[in-house]
């Protein structure tokens, strides 16, 4: 009879299993689109909670802006300018942090075309919006998470959280290109966490609702619409950045070691109950 394998579940020596399971504390967070909407709540909540958010961004200014709301609130961050569909941009950014920091823990793949879309029948998308989307929402996560393995490969431990939308599983009309770009997201992170299993690197993916931010859109739900959603819902109101804080900061923590290759719901249950 073959005998099972068994491997021993790493341990931090020093620090006692009970404070340490849950903590993100001075882990180095990387998040892409964190000038914003989502991801600025989380990089603010990320260093509320001890970790070192990266706040990556395309627009320097907007970055910059976060790094200081955090900062003045007495936590730690940096910001920098990135352009995740650019293979030299993603690479320059991770070399920069390891050589600040030594080490990346967690990787966030926010950035997302999606406000600024117009709705459009898919036979009307123009060929280069649609790769557009393409580029930034599937390549710009891919040459991410390229760029940091290695770094979470050599220190044997790291977490890439996908975001997808539940815009995959409604098949909402007239973003074809979104919820393409988005239903990739579930396919990526399934295939990578077999990858990457073994490296002590666990990878999932988040699937929101609807989440209500600050940021402006070319097209904004009615009030109809977001009743209807809302009505749709287990839990009877409106999403916000902060109902997706818990469970980044779960996954992104020891606690969460045996979970991997999973896409988590977190939309008041709105896929559930329809």
């Amino acid at each position: 009879m073959t005998e099972a394998i068994v491997v021993k579940a790493p341990q931090d020596s020093g620090v006692p299993a009970s404070a340490r399971d849950f903590s993100v504390k001075d882990r180095v967070v990387v998040i892409s689109g964190a000038g914003q909407g989502i991801g600025r709540e989380l990089a603010r909540q990320f260093a509320a909670a001890g970790a070192i958010p990266i706040v990556a961004d395309l627009n320097a200014e907007s970055a910059a802006r976060v790094e200081k709301e955090i900062t003045d609130r007495g936590g730690r961050a940096k910001a920098m300018q990135v352009d995740i569909a650019d293979a030299d941009s993603v690479q320059a950014m991770i070399d920069g942090i390891v050589a600040e920091y030594g080490r990346i823990d967690v990787l966030i793949n926010n950035a997302a075309i999606f406000a600024s879309l117009d709705k459009r029948k898919f036979d009307q998308i123009p060929l280069e919006e649609w790769d557009q989307v393409m580029r930034v929402n599937i390549n710009g996560p891919f040459l991410c998470a390229r760029a940091v393995a290695p770094v979470m490969r050599k220190a044997g431990w790291g977490r890439i959280i996908n975001i997808a939308s539940d815009a995959v599983t409604k098949g909402v009309m007239n973003y074809m290109h979104y919820v393409t770009s988005k239903s990739a997201m579930i396919g990526f992170t399934n295939a990578m966490a077999r990858e990457l299993g073994a490296d002590g690197i666990n990878v999932n993916c988040i699937r929101p609702g609807a989440v209500s931010t600050e940021v402006d859109r070319a097209v904004n739900p009615t009030q109809d619409l977001r009743s209807n959603q809302i009505a749709q819902q287990c839990i009877k109101r409106t999403m916000l950045p902060t109902d997706l804080v818990g469970i980044m900061l779960f996954l992104s923590s020891p606690a969460s070691a045996f979970i991997t290759g999973q896409t988590i719901a977190c939309d008041g249950g709105y896929t559930h109950s329809s």
